[in-house]
């Protein structure tokens, strides 16, 4: 008798989840997501290749390629944990952390974020 009360009340209820695919949640203020490198080289650059993130990331979700200022950053979202620890340990708040959530990819390599610098040079190309 219990039980079909129940089923009689979940009827005619709205359903409390969305449908994820179609329908999108709003991110929430202060939620940890995409990881985003500030590596341009002119003179808003931030990034001055100190390597302090890496360093302290537990997932060994972040690697330098080169050295110094002039390194480029690759950001491997499929190891990453979102402890936004190399947030915090950037000393010139290259690294930021969006609310972004969404990063599900069906392959691999979509999973791999390159944040490479931009060459002021007209002979340099970066892909």
């Amino acid at each position: 008798m219990a039980m079909r009360d129940e089923c009689a009340k979940s009827l005619l209820k709205k359903p409390s989840t969305l449908l994820y695919p179609f329908e999108k949640y709003e991110s929430i203020p202060g939620s940890r997501g995409k990881i985003v490198i500030n590596t341009l080289e002119s003179s808003d650059s931030k990034c001055i290749g100190c390597g302090l993130c890496i360093r302290v990331c537990p997932a060994f979700a972040l690697e330098m390629i080169g050295e110094g200022p002039t390194c480029d950053m690759k950001w491997y979202a499929g190891r990453c944990v979102f402890c936004a620890e190399c947030v915090d340990i950037c000393p010139r708040s290259a690294i930021t952390q969006e609310t972004t959530y969404d990063l599900a990819d069906s392959n691999q390599d979509g999973l791999i974020y390159d944040y490479k610098r931009k060459s002021e040079s007209p002979g340099d190309v970066t892909e």
